[in-house]
């Protein structure tokens, strides 16, 4: 299994790859760390990168829980506090389970 600093090289560069444009790593506040933050088009992304050996205990899916998803979420408000924008915003996970990779578009919404 690769090391979180390892998978997040290999989920941006396969982003990068898709089109996307890095615009922070490891970018961290009182309220959490979101591991990358990307434009796509007219989107800011705001990506959860997790890795797993494997899908046993439910792979890396599993591992962004409720409160893991409240955490992004409180920390990209304060990014966006500290970085205005006007774009649209969602929240992406790119899941590495062994070698296999998936990225996750709207993984998980904001409650209104």
């Amino acid at each position: 299994m690769p090391s979180g600093a390892a998978a997040e090289d290999r989920a941006a560069a396969y982003l990068k790859r898709q089109g996307l444009k890095l615009l922070a790593r490891n970018w961290r506040c009182r309220a959490g760390e979101i591991d990358l933050v990307m434009q796509a088009g007219n989107a800011l992304v705001f990506v959860e990168v997790r890795s797993r050996a494997s899908v046993a205990f439910g792979g890396a899916a599993a591992s962004i829980t409720p409160a893991k998803q409240g955490r992004l979420i409180r920390a990209a408000e304060h990014y966006l506090l500290q970085h205005p924008s006007h774009l649209p915003c969602r929240f992406d996970a790119v899941l590495i389970d062994g070698d296999n990779l998936q990225w996750l578009r709207n993984a998980f919404e904001a409650p209104a």
